[in-house]
């Protein structure tokens, strides 16, 4: 048996895996998020420590003789959060995590002190980032920044309380801005330009490698094995593409969850930071791999799923399903913006617009450009990946908007690939972890990280492709001519 352990920014989950590849079984336990002051988001680490606990009790008393029979536990977890420790590895701070954006005029001044950061990090500076969260620290509270020994990301907190190991692996380490991706080594020259040192940072291992062994306190405490080893694991999004068994140039998957991930297997280190591309190490070694990010996807179809006033989205796409496709020509077109953008425009500010409503516009009419919109974002993503020479095989759609047959059908269309959804890929994260645990004591990648079972598959239409792509011209030239109208 191994055992993945995902630390959400929302919940911690933790599934449970046969060596068949049954989910045995899972649990989870939802976390708090602190917003003190506006543009803010933190937690406390504690928090995490005691979720995860109450989770493993909670999956322990859900099937004890499988539990007791795990060998391994990989990690999984929400990336780029600034964990800052003291001397005697004690919290100095709530954790400052990837969705606090306080750090912007950070970004700014951490480019101008290493113009060659995007080249080595693989990535530009953006909030989101551990390195610029360090430097707002140390300029707006510099007696904390000061103490720091240890600067942890959130699942590799978790993993010091479990072994007494201060450990990252590659995937996650690559969302810091202090990786140089290509070597898979922290560099120097970027951890000076916070003011840092290789000293305060974790050791690295591959995700699939052992990190260290349970401490006897804590596996006692769980009801396991003093033997049990834990893998380095990954960030979510590489966890997720190891659980889906997107382990091989080319693979990948979209996700439309709140927001729109198109991740992509590479066997090379390919940067692409003009377009607000990621490139981050694999969980796995010796492969990278790029993400597109759109900040809003399946959250633009509750929004207006609310806006209209519909029962629940399920109603509202049915409406949008039964449109011809002359009234569907006639749909304004969306720009799903609400929370800004990364990929490709990197505009905090930019902001979501219906263009071509009139009298005849009805919510359905609404529901559709919604869609049609998101897919026209995920369009920018694969153009930007392309770019940087990534080419893109079968992608696994997951997340809230894979339970759209049709929202399927129109990404497969309109990307012009094979679009599948795949049993399990529900479980996220924890998933690939406990893959990744599997692989770590001694599994073969080959075996391990296959891919689940196709639930249903979409290639692409032609005449509806044809039919897209005009409009979808249309939504690449409205942004760059109304850009300069968002407030900022």
């Amino acid at each position: 048996m191994y055992l993945g352990i995902d630390l959400g920014t929302s919940e911690v989950k933790v599934l449970l895996l046969a060596d068949d590849h049954r989910i045995v079984a899972t649990a989870g336990e939802k976390i708090g998020l602190s917003r003190p002051q506006p543009h803010w988001s933190e937690q406390d680490p504690a928090e995490w420590w005691s979720a995860t606990g109450r989770a493993m009790a909670a999956l322990r008393k859900l099937v004890p003789n499988e539990y007791a029979q795990v060998k391994a536990i990989g990690l999984s977890g929400q990336m780029h959060g600034a964990t800052l420790l003291g001397a005697e590895d004690q919290v100095l701070r709530p954790a400052i995590l990837w969705n606090d954006t306080r750090s912007a005029a950070e970004c700014a001044e951490l480019m101008s002190r290493l113009p060659a950061l995007p080249q080595i990090a693989g990535n530009i500076a953006m909030p989101g980032f551990t390195a610029p969260k360090l430097l707002w620290v140390a300029k707006h509270e510099p007696d904390v920044f000061k103490k720091v020994a240890s600067v942890l990301l959130p699942k590799d907190y978790l993993r010091l309380l479990m072994t007494g190991e201060k450990v990252s692996e590659m995937s996650d380490a690559a969302g810091t801005l202090w990786l140089d991706v290509a070597k898979r080594d922290w560099s120097d020259g970027l951890l000076a330009a916070t003011g840092l040192t290789r000293a305060q940072m974790p050791r690295l291992v591959e995700g699939s490698e052992a990190s260290g062994k349970l401490m006897p306190a804590v596996a006692e405490a769980w009801g396991l094995s003093r033997d049990v080893i834990v893998a380095g694991g990954g960030g979510d999004n590489a966890a997720s593409a190891v659980g889906i068994g997107a382990v091989a140039p080319g693979d990948g998957f979209l996700s439309l969850g709140t927001s729109g991930v198109l991740f992509v297997v590479t066997d090379k280190f390919r940067p692409n930071p003009a377009s607000a591309v990621h490139a981050f190490c694999h969980a796995v070694p010796g492969r990278w791999h790029q993400m597109s990010v759109m900040l809003s996807a399946a959250s633009c179809l509750s929004w207006v799923t609310h806006l209209v006033g519909a029962a629940n989205e399920g109603e509202l796409l049915a409406q949008a399903n039964a449109l011809t496709d002359a009234q569907r020509d006639a749909a304004p077109i969306f720009l799903p913006y609400l929370s800004g953008e990364r990929t490709p425009h990197n505009d905090a500010q930019a902001q979501g617009v219906f263009f071509g409503l009139n009298h005849d516009t009805t919510a359905a009419h609404l529901a559709y450009s919604v869609i049609e919109g998101v897919a026209f974002g995920t369009m920018d993503g694969l153009a930007a990946l392309q770019a940087a020479g990534t080419q893109v095989g079968r992608l696994a759609l997951v997340g809230g908007g894979s339970r759209s047959a049709e929202w399927a059908q129109l990404l497969a269309s309109l990307l012009d690939t094979e679009i599948v959804t795949l049993d399990g890929s529900e479980t996220g994260g924890a998933l690939g972890a406990a893959r990744l645990g599997w692989l770590a004591a001694g599994g073969v990648e080959a075996e391990v990280c296959r891919a689940p079972a196709i639930r249903a598959r979409y290639t692409s239409n032609m005449e509806q492709r044809a039919r897209l792509l005009p409009r979808y011209q249309r939504f690449t030239q409205l942004y760059p001519r109304i850009r300069d109208l968002f407030a900022r």
